[in-house]
């Protein structure tokens, strides 16, 4: 059974992804474990109030452990009464249920990037996004574009990025003036800095570097050793990098700068509206028809209707 399938006072005995543990006192002392437990369909949380130090070496974030259980609302939120867990053997796993795939190939994705590079008609400009790319290919390719809010699959990172390509390559149709190739290639670098943030496969954790610095800052030092690499001129250079330093939008998200340019401003936009309707979207795939979804994180806590499909 998948965690989109799992109704209220079920018994629960199946195989779940520890995506992460945290340990916490009762009033009376005793230790429970709040767990988020993870499949291809989306998260549950979970809590094991009869902790043991065994428990150490099997709720490990990164493990795909048999839980037994029974799910309960708590806080208008379904989550599981952890009873019992055991490891498991790799060829004991179902690995098809922790897979998730793009909604879109890697092939089709590839061929569309190639499509947005070649959109780009200043030579030098064009020269640092292919070197920024060719030296991250690998990862650009295969990482996720977050942990848990939005694409956190393989090659959700280009899934995101494709999808903001092609708002962005609109609003260069729609409005005057805009500088189409700064805006381009400042959508196609914007989360480089996420190759080196997050590592892993089934469970994505952040790295030292992602911890301490952020993929803001890390993309931005990627992109200024590529454009003085290739010679690009110095106010393209700053207001290339001014677009990765500014395209979380505001300072309370993270952006050490707001943006103050009109390419900015539409990445910063197109970023926000990419990530907040994969979040949804996420939400209601897993949400009945005629029903509201959990609280979204992303979405300030809010909870979003799901009409019923017209007969």
């Amino acid at each position: 059974m998948l965690v989109s399938e799992l109704e209220n006072g079920m018994k629960v005995k199946d195989q779940f992804l520890i995506n992460s543990v945290t340990k916490n006192n009762t009033n009376n002392g005793l230790t429970y474990l709040n767990v988020e437990l993870k499949d291809k369909s989306g998260t549950v949380y979970a809590k094991k109030w009869d902790y043991k130090d065994e428990d150490d070496d099997v709720i490990v974030p990164g493990n795909i452990v048999l839980i037994e259980g029974e799910t309960n609302i708590y806080r208008n939120n379904l989550q599981i009464k952890i009873t019992a867990s055991y490891p498991l053997k790799e060829d004991e796993i179902d690995f098809t249920k922790f897979n998730k795939d793009s909604p879109v190939s890697l092939e089709e994705l590839e061929t569309k990037l190639n499509y947005f590079i070649g959109l780009i008609k200043d030579k030098t400009l064009s020269k640092v996004v292919t070197d920024v790319l060719s030296e991250y290919n690998d990862k650009y390719l295969s990482a996720p574009a977050g942990r848990n809010i939005h694409h956190d699959y393989p090659h959700g990172l280009l899934t995101h990025t494709i999808s903001m390509c092609e708002i962005a390559e609109f609003f260069t149709h729609h409005y005057d003036d805009v500088d189409a190739d700064l805006l381009i290639s400042a959508t196609l670098l914007h989360d480089i800095g996420k190759t080196i943030e997050l590592d892993g496969s089934l469970v994505y954790n952040y790295t030292l570097e992602g911890k301490l610095i952020g993929h803001i800052s890390i993309g931005q030092r990627i992109v200024h050793e590529a454009c003085v690499k290739e010679g690009l001129d110095e106010v393209r250079r700053i207001l290339l990098e001014h677009m990765i330093l500014s395209h979380h939008g505001e300072l309370e998200f993270g952006s050490p700068v707001t943006p103050l340019t009109k390419e900015a401003l539409l990445l910063s936009q197109i970023d926000l509206i990419d990530s907040k309707v994969a979040a949804l979207t996420k939400a209601l795939e897993v949400t009945p028809d005629g029903d509201f979804t959990q609280k979204i994180f992303a979405l300030d806590n809010r909870t979003f209707y799901k009409p019923k499909k017209k007969e």
